[in-house]
């Protein structure tokens, strides 16, 4: 059995992406109890899990289902410090959707 794809998406995908599992990397903007904000070129509402602990300002990975409100359900988050450069974050994006057939199945 294949592993389910989880394309890297920001916040323009979402709608596009109502329902599946997504990675998601960008800056923790906010943390509010068992929800945060991240900043994925455009916030993105997320509803953290007991394991997710994440830094304020840091950025973060996030595999998770977006929901029919756009938010997304976190299943598992990664710190990935204060170190990135998300110029490159937003050109595997880009390139992860200009050439989808590679990355997931577009159906």
């Amino acid at each position: 059995m294949a592993a389910e794809a989880t394309p890297r998406i920001n916040a323009r995908y979402l709608e596009t992406f109502t329902n599946s599992t997504v990675r998601i990397l960008g800056r923790v903007t906010s943390l509010r109890g068992e929800s945060a904000t991240v900043d994925a070129n455009g916030s993105i509402q997320v509803h953290l899990n007991r394991d997710a602990h994440l830094t304020l300002n840091n950025a973060v990975e996030i595999i998770g289902k977006v929901q029919p409100d756009l938010s997304v359900k976190v299943f598992q988050a990664m710190d990935f410090g204060s170190n990135i450069d998300f110029n490159a974050v937003e050109a595997v994006v880009d390139a992860t959707h200009r050439y989808k057939e590679i990355f997931y199945n577009a159906d």
